[in-house]
């Protein structure tokens, strides 16, 4: 992974005041973890989210701090998705010599042929899977080539992923990440054959009801 590193600096500004913060080009945020008590701290916000912009949710991200380096990850982000900007990052630092457990995200690649020859509909069925790895060894994402997937119900599972040495997968190595299902087409045209079909005696029930940032 490319080193991305963001210059931070202790915030004594809480509460209400942040607002001012904010209106001066400042991020707020919290650091904290493995050997660093719970920090405010403030980054300039456009070089944050430049740098947060590029990175997946698995990317460690190397907070500068009083002159030292912390390897971190992103643990949430707040924002304003009226104006689409960043309002408060959260970032968990991490040891470089401790395995942790995070989410990668899966992104699919190529064009499966049940698409165009059968009208298949190309359903991910999971959009991040949960790792164990040392923090050095975490990769950005995990890419599924669909280019194989030729008819209705073929499906990806999580033991068909390439899993870099050194990452270990907590998830269930059956679980269906991508499965290809039956298009539109199918669905009108099954669809009409149930209404051409003889009706059945409605059977009607009486007296039962269907079942119902930091300022």
């Amino acid at each position: 992974m490319e080193k991305m590193v963001i210059q931070a600096s202790r915030r004594t500004v809480t509460g209400k005041q942040v607002g001012a913060l904010r209106r001066q080009g400042k991020l707020p945020g919290v650091i904290y973890g493995v050997k660093v008590p719970t920090t405010p701290i403030e980054m300039d916000l456009r070089e944050a989210s430049n740098v947060l912009s590029a990175a997946s949710k698995s990317h460690i991200i190397t907070i500068a701090l009083d002159g030292a380096e912390h390897a971190t990850l992103v643990r949430e982000k707040q924002k304003d998705y009226l104006r689409g900007t960043l309002l408060h990052v959260d970032f968990q630092a991490v040891s470089l010599t401790e395995k942790l457990r995070t989410k990668v995200s899966v992104e699919l690649s190529g064009i499966a042929p049940a698409v165009k020859n059968f009208n298949g509909v190309v359903v991910l069925e999971t959009d991040e899977v949960e790792v164990e790895c040392l923090p050095q060894d975490l990769i950005d994402k995990f890419t599924v080539d669909i280019s194989g997937l030729e008819a209705i119900g073929d499906t990806i599972f999580a033991r068909d992923l390439i899993v870099p040495a050194g990452i270990e997968i907590l998830i269930d190595p059956n679980e269906v990440l991508v499965v290809i299902t039956g298009g539109a087409a199918e669905i009108v045209e099954e669809a009409g054959e149930m209404a051409e079909a003889p009706a059945e005696p409605e059977l009607i029930e009486r007296g039962k009801k269907e079942e119902e940032v930091e300022e």
